[in-house]
């Protein structure tokens, strides 16, 4: 799969000259954790996160902290406040590349670009909703798939906590990859297999 195969679109996004107060009313409204900042041709030029939102917003309580010392004044802009640079991705990258960075990078979300421009936006969560998905659903989006490549009765497909398992009457092993490689771009399926089946054949065991 590829990022733009599970991204979000359209994506919603601030600029520099957006208030900090809209920019946390965004994220609160929608669930987000980041808005991508982008300019007046919506090219990416940073990134706001609730971390950046929330530095410095709330003063110490004097009562049990004593008077606050060295606290900075937090910005009223969101250019004051962002983020910079942004990582951000292409739209072609692969997911798993995409699911990487997002690990080994500690961030939450992921601008996904073509060139400079923002075209979408990934998340963990769009990660966890994607594994999350029903096996059953994941099932008949492979079947769907897989019937305009080589017809509704040639396949047989089972899934499991995201792995699928697909028969095939066939021992062509070049349509197997192209089976596996369908299979492994639906969401949800987190690996693929495929195997030849001979007709009225039951599935073998899990």
């Amino acid at each position: 799969m590829r990022a733009r195969d599970l991204m979000t679109r359209p994506v919603v996004t601030v600029t520099r000259e957006t208030t900090a107060k809209h920019a946390a009313e965004v994220l609160a409204e929608h669930g987000f954790t980041a808005l991508p900042v982008v300019d007046e041709y919506d090219c990416l030029v940073g990134i706001v996160t609730e971390a950046d939102l929330i530095r410095d917003r709330f003063p110490r309580d004097i009562r049990y902290a004593g008077l606050p010392e060295g606290r900075t004044e937090p910005g009223a802009t969101v250019a004051a406040v962002m983020t910079v640079p942004a990582t951000a991705m292409s739209a072609g990258a692969d997911l798993a590349e995409v699911g990487r960075a997002l690990l080994d990078g500690k961030i939450r979300a992921m601008p996904i670009v073509d060139g400079e421009r923002v075209v979408g936006i990934l998340t963990r969560g769009d990660f966890v909703r994607a594994f999350a998905r029903a096996d059953t659903a994941i099932a008949a989006s492979v079947r769907q798939h897989l019937a305009v490549y080589g017809g509704p009765d040639r396949w047989t497909v089972e899934v499991r906590d995201g792995v699928c398992r697909i028969g095939d009457q066939y021992g062509n092993e070049r349509d197997h990859h192209v089976a596996k490689v369908i299979a492994e771009g639906i969401p949800g399926v987190v690996a693929a297999e495929v195997n030849r089946q001979e007709d009225g054949a039951e599935s073998r065991e899990w």
